[in-house]
């Protein structure tokens, strides 16, 4: 595997491969054909940012069928999408902030798809080739506010309310990678993403027959059954198989 992640030292900003601890710092454009620094960088002392910047944030819902049952919607027929503002997302490590505590607020742990080249029109054969790769993410929601309205991007684009990383997994199977939520240390959400009711192929596939997608640009890929709300001091740790935890306090 290899993990790609994205820092900043005072005004300097880079990506770099992180191998145990160390960073190779990348040369070159990430999304192209970067070489690396063979003289290591050690992580401790910077501070890590989102691992890319994407032009748009996408994100799917009710794509896993226990989550669709949980909430009492019907499975749907193709993918369900909407846009998130992409000034929701926060690094690993930085806090989650609650806009109205009065509102239920919930979780949503998430695999999330990184695109690595601009697509449009792409097969689902075919998409696999424009993939970066992979990373956690959490698509948080003001519930309150969602189940008052027809369409969710408002109650899941608040600052704060996109949580990513803390790096970008490129050479992972996406297809068969157990995802779980821990709530101040308990087990909440639990699942794997060959339960996804559209595979990632398929979601990249079928949002690139509406849109261009370009590099940097995230697919949320939905979230299984066991969301639940959060209030201030929780700690929400996102574990995916084979990837860096992604933990995020709450305020």
């Amino acid at each position: 595997m290899a993990a790609i992640g994205r820092f900043q030292n005072g005004d300097d900003v880079f990506h770099a491969k992180v191998v145990e601890g160390e960073l190779f710092r990348l040369q070159g454009d990430v999304f192209g054909s970067p070489t690396y620094d063979k003289k290591p960088l050690k992580i401790k002392g910077l501070r890590t940012l989102t691992p890319v910047v994407p032009s748009k944030i996408i994100a799917v819902g009710l794509n896993y069928a226990d989550h669709a049952r949980e909430s009492g919607k019907p499975l749907p027929k193709e993918p369900l999408f909407w846009l998130k503002a992409t000034s929701s997302l926060i690094p690993d490590g930085t806090k989650i902030e609650i806009p109205f505590p009065q509102h239920r607020t919930d979780f949503e742990a998430e695999l999330c798809i990184v695109i690595g080249r601009r697509m449009r029109n792409v097969t689902p054969t075919a998409a696999a080739r424009y993939i970066f790769g992979y990373t956690a993410s959490q698509d948080i929601s003001d519930r309150t506010i969602q189940n008052s309205e027809s369409q969710w991007a408002r109650a899941k684009s608040f600052d704060t309310f996109t949580p990513l990383g803390p790096f970008v997994e490129t050479k992972i199977d996406p297809h068969n990678l157990n995802i779980q939520l821990f709530q101040n240390g308990q087990l909440r959400q639990n699942s794997n993403t060959s339960q996804l009711i559209f595979n990632c192929h398929h979601l990249v596939s079928f949002i690139s027959t509406n849109m261009t997608l370009l590099p940097g640009d995230i697919i949320l890929t939905g979230t299984p059954s066991g969301v639940g709300p959060i209030t201030s001091g929780d700690r929400l740790e996102v574990r995916i198989q084979g990837m860096a935890p992604l933990v995020n306090s709450v305020k």
